[in-house]
Formats: structure tokens, C-alpha cells, sequence
């Protein structure tokens, strides 16, 4: 069986890399993947509530005050009045929480949305718990839904006296359909608007220039201007912007990237789009390796010497300097090309990142040099 050895690793990782960016050069996407529009967004939610029924691991009383302030205060708009009794209240079945929703465009009063519920306090598990109703507010300070029900997390955590188990995220669940929209979001879109603005995720003034030519190709001469590289507008000419939306989200258009290597020194990962290019450069590598070894010895003195017992420290410096490899990269060198010679050197990935990085500096890297 073959070893998987950091350099054999990091051959296969910018191998696949490479087999999953190569087809990118001629494949289209659709206006739909590329652009939202104008006017049409979601909205977050938020919104404070309590959770109820739980089994001993809600929070506490000293450290969540707020816990039982909240419970007073619910309580007694239900006609219950718990006030004098408010010192001996221990909220061990009882949680507070943060609930959020995003609130999709369009959304009409009556439509239901998913829900996630986050504890604020010491609870240690929200499993089994009961959200009871919590108004969501936007962000103008408005209710647009309500929530309600009861808890999934998809975790646990149990403890003894001496040891304790935890498994997945147990003080963060949600509420599949938890959240009814009361109000529906106000949007920025008509029917009969004079023009349809398409924002690109990914702006960029070549792929805002192939958009403009598509539509034009496909709606007519003059339709779509490119205000900048992240806006074009498309006009309206018969007053229905949702059948112009409709079609304006399948036309396919050409894709153009911007030279970017992307690394995390953290796991170790590379990505590098086709783009890459690099001069002419030579790039040599070698590890070195220092190790220290303390090996503690004891001094005894003779028994009529009158001296004492002591330790006497010995250390030992070993330094290993591994054989340099150098390889020469030709200029405008493909995606291919770079990944084969890099490999070739023999680095590890934390290697492959630090000649990457030399490279960038010695100005013969031609792209975008992105730590994460």
C-alpha cells in the first residue's frame, strides 16, 4: 500500500485542482449564477425569546439575571404574579435565546420560514426545548414574523461528576418551519419600471462587457448598457419586468477570472485559478532541520570530599540540512506547467506556500496573492 506522504499529498491536491479549473475556459453560466437584481433581496431577522421544557440544562439564575427577569415579565402578562417570590426562582428547565430567520423577497404574510434559536445564557443543552412565541424584528425595528415550536439541535452533552460528553452543537438549534411571516418586506421592484439593474456577485468590468453583448445578441441591439463593472441596466420597452427577468436569467455568457492564488498557512491549502502566470524564475529549496536533546546527569562527589550532589546539564544540537533542489520555471509558464515543477522541488504544502509567497515578492508572479 502506498504512503500518502505530504509531498505525494500535495501532488493529488493541485493535480485535482487542475482537473477541476481546466474546464473552466470554455463552459458558460447563466445571467441567474452571476447577477442578482436590483430591488430583489432577502431581509435578517432577529428576535429574543425563551426556550422552555428543558431537562435540567437551562440556564442559571446568577449567572442569566436576565433569564429571570424575562420569565417575570412573561408571567405576568399571562396574569400570574410572581414578584414576591422572584429571589427563589432557579431557571433550570428554562433558556433565553436568540432567534434568527432571513426573510425571503416576496414573502407574503402566511408563508413559513426556517428558524435558528442560539443560546445568550449558561444553558448546556437545548434538546428537547420549546421556543414559545417570539416576535422577529427587522432591521427598522418592525415585527415581520413570529416563531414558535419546538427545538431540533442534533447534538447532546451529558456529564457525571467526574467527566462529560459533548456532542455536535447542543446550545444552537432550529425550528424547520418554525417562523410565520405576519408582514410581508417592502421591496424595490414594479412591473412596469423603465429599467431592469443587474447587480454582478463578482464584479468585474470584462464579464460586465460579455454580459452587455449577450443580451444585446439576444434581446435586441441597444437593450443592456454596462454602467460600471458591477452594474448593468437593461430596459424595459413592454412595462413587464418579471418576463424580462425571466429571460434575462438564462442567457449564458463567458466568464472571465481574475489572476488569483489563494493560500491558508493554516491547513495547508493552495488554490490557484488558470489565470496564473509567472516570468522566468529559479527556485531552489531545501529544509533545515535543527533538534536539541537535554540530557540531565547527576554529580555525586566522593563520600570523604565534602562536596554536594548537583545536576549537570548536557545538551546536544543536531542541525540537518536537507540537499537544495533548483528548477527552473519558464515565463508565462501554464497552471500545469507551475503545479509539476513546483512539485518537483519537493516541498510539502506549508513549503509550496512559502515559495509561492517568494515568488510574489520577487515580482514574477503575475496574480493576486490572497492569505486566508
Amino acid at each position: 500500500m502506498a504512503i500518502l506522504t505530504p509531498t505525494r499529498f500535495a501532488t493529488l491536491l493541485l493535480a485535482t485542482l487542475w482537473l477541476l479549473l481546466a474546464p473552466l475556459a470554455a463552459q458558460a453560466e447563466r445571467i441567474k449564477d452571476l447577477a442578482d437584481i436590483e430591488g430583489v433581496r432577502g431581509n435578517a431577522l432577529i428576535g429574543y425569546g425563551l426556550v422552555v421544557g428543558l431537562n435540567g440544562t437551562g440556564d442559571s439564575g446568577t449567572s442569566s439575571p436576565f433569564t429571570i427577569n424575562s420569565i417575570t415579565a412573561l408571567l405576568e402578562r399571562l396574569g400570574v404574579n410572581v414578584r414576591a417570590d422572584i429571589t427563589k426562582m432557579k431557571p433550570k428547565n428554562i433558556a433565553a435565546v436568540m432567534v434568527t430567520a432571513d426573510l425571503p423577497p416576496f414573502a407574503r404574510p402566511g408563508s413559513q420560514l426556517d428558524v435558528t434559536v442560539s443560546s445568550i445564557g449558561d444553558a448546556k443543552d437545548l434538546r428537547g426545548g420549546t421556543l414559545l412565541v417570539t416576535p422577529l424584528l427587522g432591521g427598522d425595528g418592525r415585527p415581520y414574523a413570529v416563531a414558535q415550536g419546538g427545538l431540533s439541535t442534533g447534538g447532546f452533552s451529558v456529564s457525571g461528576k467526574s467527566a462529560s460528553t459533548t456532542k455536535g452543537h447542543p446550545t444552537a438549534a432550529r425550528i424547520p418551519n418554525g417562523a410565520r411571516v405576519e408582514r410581508a418586506a417592502p421591496h424595490g421592484l414594479s412591473a412596469d419600471q423603465e429599467k431592469v439593474t443587474l447587480s454582478l456577485r463578482n464584479p468585474d468590468f470584462t464579464t460586465a462587457k460579455h454580459m452587455q453583448d449577450a443580451i444585446n445578441a439576444a434581446l435586441g441591439k441597444g437593450m443592456a448598457r454596462a454602467v460600471d463593472s458591477g452594474t448593468v441596466q437593461v430596459w424595459n420597452p413592454d412595462s413587464n419586468a418579471v418576463e424580462l427577468i425571466a429571460r434575462l436569467e438564462q442567457i449564458d455568457i463567458s466568464l472571465d477570472h481574475p489572476a488569483i492564488v489563494m493560500v491558508d498557512e493554516r491547513t495547508g491549502t493552495i488554490v490557484m485559478g488558470q489565470e496564473v502566470r509567472i516570468d522566468t524564475v529559479a527556485v531552489a529549496h531545501g529544509n533545515i532541520s535543527v533538534s536539541i536533546t537535554e540530557s540531565p546527569q547527576v554529580s555525586q562527589p566522593n563520600a570523604f570530599g565534602g562536596g554536594q550532589t548537583t545536576t549537570v546539564d548536557r545538551t546536544k544540537v543536531n542541525v540537518d540540512e536537507a540537499e537544495a533542489k533548483l528548477v527552473v520555471l519558464p515565463k508565462q509558464v501554464s497552471l500545469s506547467q507551475l503545479v509539476t515543477a513546483l512539485n518537483a522541488v519537493g516541498a510539502t504544502p506549508s513549503d509550496l506556500i512559502a515559495v509561492l509567497q517568494a515568488i510574489k515578492a520577487a515580482g514574477a508572479l503575475h496574480a493576486e496573492l490572497r492569505t486566508m
